[in-house]
């Protein structure tokens, strides 16, 4: 029978394999707080990475408060989509907790285009009407599934990923992250509605098409 000095070394070894094993995933996510509340002073004149803390005498019960995502937005638009976002930019009680939340709105046949959050994974919650949600990996290979009401899907950190409206009515759900802000990337607009413009050159010849091609696509995207 082991003694109690060596099963306490291999739970001891145990522990450390795993601590070792989660290191890289707590090294790409949000970074824990250091103290119980750091709501974000949006207005500090010293830049950091997020945001610097109000004092504390300053903060107030609302500061943990957000009601941004309660009323439904138009979906009046060419891809029929609105997205309504409680990042720490608009809930400063979100700082330093690593999470934050977007309500989104789909019209009929309405498409949240390809994107991509770069410091998040995303948890979608179909609150309403039939979604269908997918993202791609590296491998470009395609994962996707219609959510309905109540159902859960979740996208890894910084695919690729959309929803559609695959519904007859309109549809919402809200998507939580485990970052106080996310990020986003859509492709489309950081190629053809860049600033300044993305040579075009280089956008004929990743999508082998001749300047006028790509210039009746860039005008497609302008003012977005």
């Amino acid at each position: 029978m082991a003694s109690s000095r060596s099963v306490v070394l291999r739970v001891l070894v145990a522990v450390a394999v795993v601590a070792a094993a989660g290191a890289p995933r707590l090294a790409v996510a949000d970074s824990p707080p250091l103290q119980d509340i750091c709501v974000a002073d949006l207005r500090a004149a010293t830049a950091v990475d997020g945001f610097p803390c109000k004092p504390t005498a300053s903060v107030v019960s609302d500061d943990f408060f957000c009601d941004a995502i309660v009323q439904a937005p138009s979906t009046s638009n060419p891809f029929g989509v609105n997205s309504t976002r409680a990042t720490v930019s608009a809930f400063p009680g979100l700082n330093t907790l690593g999470l934050s939340i977007t309500r989104t709105d789909l019209a009929p046949g309405g498409l949240n285009p390809p994107h991509s959050h770069p410091r998040a994974s995303e948890l979608v919650l179909v609150l309403s009407g039939e979604v269908m949600v997918g993202f791609t990996t590296a491998a470009n290979r395609l994962f996707s599934k219609v959510v309905r009401e109540k159902e859960l899907f979740v996208v890894p950190r910084g695919l690729q990923h959309f929803q559609l409206n695959v519904g007859a009515g309109n549809a919402s759900f809200v998507a939580m992250f485990d970052s106080q802000s996310p990020g986003l990337v859509t492709p489309t607009f950081a190629l053809f509605a860049t600033q300044p413009a993305m040579p075009m050159e280089v956008l004929a010849k990743t999508f082998l098409m001749g300047e006028d091609e790509v210039g009746a696509i860039k005008s497609k995207f302008a003012g977005f």
